[in-house]
Formats: C-alpha cells, sequence, structure tokens
C-alpha cells in the first residue's frame, strides 16, 4: 500500500515527481518506480519522504483495500483542471471511499440503503421538465424547498465526498464504486454553489440526455435542471408574483430559503419572465461590481455529510472495530473521536 498512499500524499502536497525527488535525494524516475510499486523504499527513504510530505510513515503503510472499481466520471469545472489536479482528486477520493468502505464492509453492505436507479429520467430539451422528473425520481416533491440536500442523497444510498481544494477550477465530480453512484463537492465553493453543483451532478448520474446533445449542451443542460430543480417556476412564480421591476430585498430571502446564490435566484427569474433583460443585466453589472460573480456573500449555514462517521461510530460501539481504528478511519485523533462518540451519546 506504500505506492498508493506515497503517491496520495505527494499529491496533496501539490509536489510533482520532480520536486519530490529533489528534497529526498533521488531522481524523479525512483519516485515513479516507488509510486507503481516496482520499487520499495527502504526504512531510510521512508522517513525522508515522510519529512518532506508533513507525514507519519504510518500513513505511508495504511491499509488500502484495492478492491473496489473506481470509474471517475464528470469534472463540473470553470477550465481544464491541470493533470496533477485531475490525479490528485481522483486519488484523494479514492484513500477516502476505500477508508469509507472498509467501515461498510465490517457492518455488512446492507446498512447502505439501495440508490435509485440510474440513467434512467429520460428528458428532452426542456429544463424545467426534466428537474420536475428528476425530483420525483429521488423521491422529492415537485414544488417546495429542500433542505440538507447532502443529507438526503446520503440517506438515498448516494455517499458524498466534501474536499478541500482551493481551485477556482473544480466545483465537484460524479463517478461510480463498484457500480453505485458518488459525489464530490469542493467545500471551498459557498454552501449555495455546492447545493447547485450536487444538483448538476445528480442530473448527469441519473437524467438521460437527447442523443443528439453534445458535451457542452451537456454540460449547460445540467446546469438548467439544476436551477429549475432547486427553484422550481410554479414556486418562484408564487414566491416573487408573475412580474418585478425591481431587485428587491424580500429576494434576498427567498434565495435564503430556498437554498441559492442570488445570482442563480435572479437568473431564475429572468429565465421565468418575472424580470426583463434589461433588469438582469443590471443585476448581473452590480454583482459584478460587488465581486459576487466570483465569490457571493453566503446567506446559509454550510451542509455536512455524516454518514461516515455515523457509520464509523456505530462499528466501534457495537464492537466491531477499536476506538484507535475508528480514529485512523475517519482520520482523526483519538480525543477527537472520543468526543465525536460522547456527542451521538448525548443526542
Amino acid at each position: 500500500m506504500v505506492e498508493k498512499n506515497l503517491k496520495f500524499y505527494r499529491l496533496r502536497s501539490r509536489l510533482t515527481k520532480k520536486e519530490l525527488a529533489l528534497r529526498v535525494g533521488v531522481s524523479p524516475m525512483a519516485i515513479t518506480h516507488y509510486e507503481n510499486g516496482d520499487r520499495k523504499p527502504d526504512i531510510d527513504m521512508l522517513h525522508k519522504l515522510a519529512e518532506a510530505l508533513g507525514v507519519r510513515i504510518a500513513d505511508f503503510l495504511a491499509v488500502r483495500s484495492g478492491q473496489h472499481q473506481y470509474v471517475h466520471c464528470e469534472y463540473r469545472r470553470n477550465n481544464a483542471l491541470s493533470k496533477n489536479d485531475r490525479e490528485m482528486v481522483c486519488e484523494s477520493v479514492e484513500e477516502y471511499f476505500d477508508r469509507f468502505f472498509q467501515v461498510v464492509d465490517v457492518l455488512g453492505g446492507e446498512v447502505l440503503p439501495a440508490y435509485p436507479e440510474t440513467r434512467c429520467v429520460k428528458t428532452s430539451r426542456n429544463a424545467e421538465q426534466a428537474a420536475g422528473l428528476l425530483r420525483t425520481h429521488l423521491g422529492f416533491a415537485e414544488e417546495g424547498p429542500i433542505p440538507n440536500l447532502i443529507g438526503a442523497m446520503e440517506n438515498k444510498g448516494i455517499p458524498l465526498y466534501l474536499c478541500e481544494m482551493d481551485n477556482a477550477h473544480f466545483s465537484g465530480m460524479n463517478g461510480t464504486i463498484d457500480g453505485r453512484p458518488y459525489i464530490v463537492l469542493n467545500t471551498c465553493m459557498t454552501p449555495e454553489r455546492q447545493r447547485s453543483t450536487l444538483v448538476h451532478e445528480l442530473a448527469h448520474i441519473f437524467c438521460l440526455f437527447p442523443d443528439d446533445m453534445d458535451e457542452d449542451e451537456a454540460e449547460s443542460f445540467a446546469t438548467a435542471i439544476s436551477g429549475a430543480f432547486l427553484c422550481p417556476a410554479k414556486d418562484l412564480l408564487r414566491e416573487l408574483g408573475p412580474r418585478r421591476t425591481h431587485i428587491t430585498s424580500d429576494m434576498d430571502m427567498v434565495a435564503q430559503e430556498y437554498g441559492v446564490s442570488m445570482l442563480l435566484l435572479i437568473k431564475r427569474a429572468n429565465i421565468l419572465g418575472i424580470i426583463n433583460d434589461s433588469l438582469y443585466k443590471q443585476f448581473k453589472i452590480e454583482a459584478s461590481k460587488r465581486g459576487w460573480r466570483k465569490h457571493e456573500p453566503s446567506r446559509i449555514a454550510a451542509e455536512t455529510a455524516s454518514l461516515f462517521e455515523m457509520l464509523t461510530i456505530r462499528a466501534v460501539s457495537e464492537d466491531e472495530i477499536s476506538q484507535q481504528r475508528g480514529a485512523e478511519l475517519l482520520g482523526v485523533s483519538y480525543d477527537d473521536f472520543d468526543s465525536m462518540l460522547h456527542a451521538r451519546e448525548d443526542q
């Protein structure tokens, strides 16, 4: 397991093979051999690698199952990620879910709910209709805000990995683990952006797009579905009325209620004809001046993925694994895990 863990920690440290090689006094080819498993670093080299990457030798030796089949699918991005960043995301996903499924395997695979059938929601090019069908397929009402969307997806058997990646080019991605869909969200994005990205990825996972739709059109369509899913047309017409001539403070409250950004709410209002193109353009100009196009202030609390923690605590409580092992799997200290246990007991 040294090879996979070494690559993971190198990518997490944003070091190239050449940069790491310089730090530990070997050739880049030696690092390649270590990461491919063609050569094993001796104990002295493990010490140097651990120091260079800011980890413990034990971190290199942590068990990775290697038994799961990963398929990494769509990235939601503004521009293409670098090769190193793409590798880092994929390695992080596999490292996280290797730990996650060790707990699942201990408790028995049935602890995860059956997930809804994928790639079965047939769509035309009507985003409003597609969003309604997607809501129905996932068991949500056709109207109304959806709070705690991350928790709702975990309850439907779709595990999520919330990673911290300080890269504006990466919002999220989806893929499968042994056929089960997963979703990754970048926590450096605002909670509203994370919710929009989550539904964007759900559209890719569950919807069948028209055969004549190219990749760029599919990305735009998934984004349109996300907006209509989070802010259904009937809801906005009821909340905002059929026509607005000004952007008012109550619209900010509606955005908060539905867990979306003002940029998305106003865009939806324009699409539905509630505000005209001129007012929409004025809003976008003002939003750009405020810096909202890059980072609009959040109005809601961040949602969290709690399934991994809950299952790990259950495994410890049922004496399936030790408390120390539970802490290792969650990647936290023994004391922090002990606090998690007591917090759950007090609930």
